[in-house]
């Protein structure tokens, strides 16, 4: 199974042409790799400078490219799927009305498009699959998707779905389908995702839910990107460099902050004059941003595991490996068995191991490892 790399960021912050780079960088290291777009946008063929299909096609020697149209297989793969489940619902003893809403799935095309990422990585003729996703609102709905199917589909099946053979089989593929792809976005050895970033306050705020939103998915984020960052002008005079003094030291305020939201380790990529198209002027963007180091760490070595478990002094520790900003808002609470973590309006059911499910939530603070949780036992 090939390495997964998902670029993502607020739109117009260069995700485009940072995942485009990247994967020309690893195509030109001798990595055969296949840059893919679900952005509906699909700027990729304009960063490449070559036209791009729903198939992969060559752009360079080591390297293919496609943009997946999700609206194709919703029209396709979709509604023969969704014309079953309905007449299996029917027969399941709901009217047409019901069954009718039960198949409306929100967000479908956002699925198929990762689905038809999955089909095209276990293909296995690549070693690393770049995928160029949408704007950070579009890409956290999408990556948030096959834990929701799974529970729809949950649903499904205790209103004892009935129906044809062939059905009823659709269905249970459907959901070995959704969960398969759950448990590849939350493989840390196999898929990372890189938040691409512009100095700038509103878009640095975005970041810090975005890599909470994420950890809370146990999605690893293997690396943060600042993109566009303005030259230091050096000894240069005159109006238009005192322009960019200011303008340097304003985006290094910005900075300054995201490190002290626990973002301390990032890329940078400087802004340039001219527009880099093409694959030499790609190359040259993934040197400045990589430099001689590699654009693929090793398999996720080293990354701290998303809930850690101690005991202190008779009171249980529950550690959520989680940037938090010191304007988070973090609100907690049990539902049944689970931990209802929601930060900044990202909401999270988080199982709580065996041991802790008898105790109830005492406090909470956060570090610079993420939030801190305690529990203590209920009184017998």
């Amino acid at each position: 199974m090939p390495r997964l790399l998902l670029f993502t960021g607020k739109g117009g912050v260069g995700k485009t042409t940072l995942a485009a780079a990247t994967a020309a960088r690893l195509a030109a290291r001798g990595r055969k790799t296949l840059v893919v777009s679900t952005d509906p946008a699909h700027s990729l063929a304009d960063a490449f400078a070559r036209p791009l299909s729903g198939e992969p096609a060559e752009i360079h020697h080591g390297l293919d490219g496609v943009q997946i149209d999700s609206r194709g297989l919703v029209d396709g793969v979709w509604q023969e799927l969704r014309g079953k489940l309905r007449s299996a619902l029917a027969g399941a003893g709901l009217d047409a009305l019901d069954a009718e809403e039960l198949t409306v799935l929100p967000g479908v095309d956002e699925l198929l498009a990762l689905t038809e990422v999955q089909r095209l990585a276990e293909l296995d003729r690549w070693h690393t699959v770049v995928v160029d996703c949408g704007p950070t609102a579009e890409t956290l709905r999408l990556l948030a998707l096959p834990e929701a199917v799974s529970g729809y589909l949950n649903r499904v099946w205790q209103l004892k779905l009935v129906g044809p053979r062939g059905t009823v089989e659709s269905v249970r593929r459907l959901a070995a389908h959704v969960e398969s792809l759950r448990a590849l976005l939350t493989d840390p050895a196999l898929t990372g995702v890189r938040l691409v970033l512009t100095p700038e306050r509103v878009v640095v705020a975005e970041a810090r839910r975005t890599l909470s939103s994420l950890a809370l998915r146990g999605i690893r984020v293997d690396g943060v990107i600042v993109n566009r960052l303005m030259p230091a002008p050096g000894v240069w005079r005159g109006a238009a460099a005192a322009w960019m003094r200011t303008r340097r030291r304003e985006q290094d305020a910005v900075l300054a902050e995201l490190a002290e939201a626990g973002v301390r380790k990032f890329a940078k990529v400087e802004h340039r004059a001219v527009e880099p198209v093409g694959r030499e002027a790609l190359l040259e963007i993934a040197g400045d941003l990589y430099g001689d180091a590699d654009p693929l760490p090793d398999k996720a070595e080293g990354i701290a595991p998303l809930l850690e478990v101690s005991e202190v002094d008779g009171e249980y520790l529950l550690r959520v490996a989680m940037p938090l900003g010191a304007g988070s808002r973090v609100d907690l609470a049990r539902v049944d068995d689970d931990l209802a973590i929601t930060v900044d309006g990202f909401r999270r059911l988080v199982a709580l191991p065996e041991a802790l499910r008898s105790c109830h939530v005492t406090g909470a603070e956060s570090d610079a490892r993420g939030l801190v949780v305690s529990l203590t036992r209920r009184p017998a």
